[in-house]
């Protein structure tokens, strides 16, 4: 019996609209426009040079989501987007027809760029759709080509290729922008001017489709792609609300923990596996390639250098939005307070044999270096949530909020117990915390907040021990709530034992 092919799966991050949004959609415009004017331009699995593009349903799937339209108005719902797979998936074919639909359907005086991270980048969507237009008699009666640009004469519309010299962009109008392997891209600087740019345009869209790649650039800050990423998943998961953005990323479901050898998890990052991409090369490659290189360019999986705190998957797994807190139940609350820049938590833990977290509360502001918390409304938070539970304890780490944690404990009478961050406190704490998420003996309540500063902590190993860091010390991945929740796992442990079994305390002082 011959071998099953492996099963493609949806995308694991989209954004979808609503069934009105693509009823209205120009989706189908789109997708007929390509397979009745764009043709393959290299002989590859897809078909033979000339040959008319036939798009797969998962293209067309993507395309009337990409291009729905508001049910209430008909404008077009998304105006940035970020489109992830793995190389060979038909991302440039894709990108190149896009183009040419802006250049021909986005009215008169359109202004359609290929950007890139270098010039020879950019060129590779720009040629390919350049090609398409020579291969095909109704595009090049219409188009007319130059060295550097096309132009459709008749509406004075323009395609022309950028690179990412952002510095002389600046005075363009862009109508439909194609971001070809954005994570190449050395900074923010081409994407905001070309997302702001833009403004002046009825239905502009600004489109990054992309391969993973490296998270920090040179300076060590997120790289635009990741960053974007990073907000996509935000969105999907309604942490932060921006209709306007579309977001579609393929990866495997398993994600670190995910064997990148199994051709199922080939099949679920690879939309196009056997049909645009061949099979075989994932076979004959994954053998000599490094498992970094083959995650990122064939999984689509943001690998680091940096080891993850927790295996990927365990946290997951831990959560159980089904576990109610009431009045009665002993808890107690970690608060981590951040001075400038940085995010303020707080998480709860219940005291009780299989400690359950939920996050109280987090303030913080992702897109401002200088952000600074408001001191009166975290204390006034804390007030209210001593209310609302059955509070044993309030640990905090004192360094910049004594004043604070003095008020709290005299004004507000409540049981404040300082928790300095020493690495002898810390070490055993994580010990603990990573092997009982593990092995499965606390539960959470799923907060994407929570799951999202867990996932930035990355390990850091000496002489001294094993704990959980930022990955830089000017990264803007905030951790601050993984950290709360160690430290309240740690507290809620600490009561919950016997006298006998408690270990010694380290440097507690109680207010």
């Amino acid at each position: 019996m011959p071998a099953r092919k492996p099963a493609r799966t949806a995308p694991r991050w989209l954004t979808k609209p609503t069934p009105a949004e693509l009823k209205r959609s120009d989706g189908d415009d789109v997708i007929e426009f390509i397979e009745t004017y764009c043709r393959i331009t290299k002989d590859t699995v897809a078909g033979r040079v000339g040959e008319l593009i036939v798009l797969h349903e998962w293209q067309k799937d993507l395309l009337r989501a990409l291009y729905a339209r508001r049910a209430r108005d008909g404008r077009r719902r998304f105006r940035q987007a970020l489109i992830g797979m793995p190389r060979k998936n038909g991302k440039s074919a894709v990108g190149a027809g896009l183009a040419l639909y802006g250049l021909l359907a986005d009215g008169e005086g359109a202004e359609v760029y290929s950007c890139a991270g270098d010039r020879e980048q950019a060129r590779i969507v720009h040629s390919m759709a350049r090609r398409m237009c020579e291969l095909d008699p109704f595009l090049s009666e219409m188009v007319k080509p130059y060295r550097d640009a096309l132009e459709v004469p008749s509406t004075g519309s323009i395609y022309r290729c950028l690179s990412s010299e952002a510095f002389t962009k600046e005075g363009l109008s862009a109508s439909t922008v194609i971001f070809d392997e954005l994570h190449v891209q050395p900074n923010s600087e081409l994407w905001n001017v070309m997302t702001l740019g833009s403004g002046a345009r009825i239905d502009p869209l600004v489109l990054g489709i992309t391969t993973a790649g490296s998270r920090t650039d040179s300076l060590g800050q997120d790289t635009i792609c990741y960053r974007l990423y990073q907000h996509g998943r935000r969105v999907v998961e309604k942490e932060v609300d921006d209709p306007t953005f579309f977001f579609c990323w393929w990866e495997p479901k398993g994600g670190a923990e995910a064997d990148h050898r199994d051709p199922n998890v080939w099949a679920e990052a690879n939309p196009g596996l056997s049909t645009i991409v061949d099979i075989e090369d994932f076979k004959s490659t994954v053998v000599r390639t490094s498992e970094a290189e083959y995650r990122t360019k064939r999984c689509n999986q943001w690998v680091v250098a940096a080891e993850s705190a927790l295996p990927h998957g365990t946290w997951d797994r831990c959560a159980d939005s089904s576990v109610e807190v009431t009045i009665d139940d002993p808890v107690v609350m970690f608060f981590d307070g951040a001075w400038a820049g940085d995010s303020t938590a707080l998480v709860a833990a219940t005291v009780t044999e299989t400690p359950h977290l939920f996050v109280v509360d987090c303030w913080e502001n992702l897109d401002d270096a200088e952000y600074r918390v408001n001191i009166a409304e975290v204390e006034a938070r804390i007030l209210e949530a001593a209310r609302q539970f059955q509070v044993i304890e309030i640990a905090c780490d004192p360094y910049r909020w004594q004043r604070s944690l003095q008020y709290l404990a005299n004004e507000g009478g409540l049981p404040i117990v300082e928790y300095p961050m020493s690495l002898a406190r810390i070490i055993p704490a994580w010990q603990a915390f990573s092997e009982a998420v593990v092995d499965k003996r606390l539960t959470h309540d799923g907060d994407p907040r929570l799951a999202r500063h867990v996932e930035n902590m990355v390990l850091k190993r000496d002489s001294r021990g094993v704990r959980p860091v930022k990955e830089s010390k000017s990264s803007r991945r905030h951790i601050d709530l993984g950290i709360c929740a160690m430290g309240a796992h740690d507290r809620a442990l600490h009561h919950f034992q016997s006298p006998a079994q408690k270990r010694p305390e380290v440097s507690v002082i109680v207010l």
